[in-house]
């Protein structure tokens, strides 16, 4: 009887111990990673990817979309800055709800947020399906990051969005140039 009581306790030590170690494994909160993974079909050298940002990527949900101008994208200082919307993006966007700023590029220990608005004129073409945005002082090549700041509520179909950016240099002749391109993802 004495052998059986000490065989007992240590078969139920064993399974209290390896279901503690078993639960330890067990995820009970799921948190989804925002990774960034882009597939380019036509791999042509002249395109360039930017950094973005944004809030919140499920369909009818309101948003912030931080299109970003880091110092390695800008060569030169920006007197304009045109933005060419997806034919697709279906989304109310209005001139009081898009922004200019000197911004604060989020990691892992803070958010991505604006530090400094720069007043700017702000115009939307519905018919090219273009934003262009007049800094009243051009954007000059620093060291500072700077970005465009949409306030949208999220198109109905889910999918991704490419974005194109143009600028005119700031300098003796201004010159429009292609910046680069930005893919945004809208999820279901």
């Amino acid at each position: 009887m004495n052998n059986l009581l000490k065989v007992s306790s240590k078969a139920s030590l064993k399974t209290i111990l390896f279901l503690s170690l078993l639960s330890s494994y067990i995820p009970f909160q799921i948190n989804s990673a925002k990774a960034s993974l882009e597939f380019q079909w036509d791999t042509n050298s002249g395109y360039r990817q930017l950094k973005w940002h944004q809030a919140n990527s499920r369909k009818y949900a309101k948003n912030k979309i931080f299109f970003i101008y880091r110092p390695s994208d800008r060569k030169t200082g920006l007197l304009s800055i045109n933005i060419k919307l997806p034919e697709k993006f279906k989304s109310t966007l209005k001139t009081k709800n898009i922004s200019l700023c000197r911004v604060n590029i989020g990691g892992f220990n803070s958010k991505t947020k604006c530090l400094e608005n720069i007043s700017s004129d702000i115009e939307i073409n519905r018919e090219t399906k273009k934003v262009e945005i007049y800094p009243i002082s051009p954007l000059p090549k620093s060291k500072d990051s700077y970005a465009v700041v949409f306030k949208v509520t999220n198109p109905r179909r889910p999918g991704l969005y490419q974005f194109h950016t143009f600028g005119k240099s700031s300098g003796p002749i201004p010159v429009g140039s292609y910046i680069g391109s930005w893919t945004v993802n809208i999820d279901q």
